[in-house]
């Protein structure tokens, strides 16, 4: 799947909600706030899943 600067994501093994940030040698560079900082790292597209809509909606 291609993910767009913006999209929410999440890895498909569990871990929080990312948003995608750019891509960097065909790796998709996320970035997401851990409760101290933000935190950034690179991850294969195959290992990331998007959130769901319904799960942007609950608040």
């Amino acid at each position: 799947m291609v993910y767009v600067v913006s999209d929410e994501v999440r890895r498909k093994n569990g871990g929080p909600r990312m948003i995608v940030t750019g891509y960097s040698s065909g790796m998709v560079e996320c970035r997401w706030y851990d409760g101290y900082g933000v935190k950034r790292e690179a991850f294969r597209e195959d290992d990331l899943t998007p959130v769901e809509t319904m799960e942007h909606q609950h608040v």
